[in-house]
């Protein structure tokens, strides 16, 4: 178990960057009908919920995917698909499984434990907060 345990941050990367690619994926599917089309009618610009819901999957998930700004990009991917799920999926069935929530579930389930871990190894949110001053502190240089 120690050595799961020194592997933690690489594992929570690697599940990161999975998860953000594959919602990415969703949504420039969604969007732009590449990586086998929209699943459904292709929405019209603009409109609500798919098209707002398509622009969160492929902006959130490339965020996520690389680390930017992980947990608010994070918790609003989480959001997006509970909403997906109590408002589109469960109206037909309680469970997933009957509804076809499962994919709606799964990654409103797995956003909210990235938002909840942080982004693990190999992210950009440490050199976002590089580029950002804090206070009236000067920043030092050399």
């Amino acid at each position: 178990m120690e050595s799961l345990e020194k592997s933690r941050e690489y594992v929570i990367a690697l599940f990161r960057i999975v998860v953000g690619l594959m919602f990415a994926c969703h949504g420039a599917a969604t969007l732009f009908d590449v990586l086998g089309g929209p699943h459904g009618a292709k929405p019209e610009i603009a409109a609500w919920p798919g098209w707002w819901a398509a622009a969160i999957q492929l902006v959130g998930g490339g965020l996520v995917l690389f680390g930017a700004a992980t947990r608010p990009a994070a918790l609003v991917c989480s959001g997006s698909m509970a909403y997906a799920y109590f408002v589109e999926h469960q109206s037909d069935a309680l469970f997933p499984i009957e509804n076809g929530g499962e994919a709606a579930a799964m990654f409103c389930w797995s956003f909210l434990l990235i938002a909840a871990l942080g982004p693990g190894r190999w992210s950009l949110d440490p050199v976002v907060r590089l580029g950002r001053r804090t206070g009236n502190r000067p920043v030092a240089t050399r």
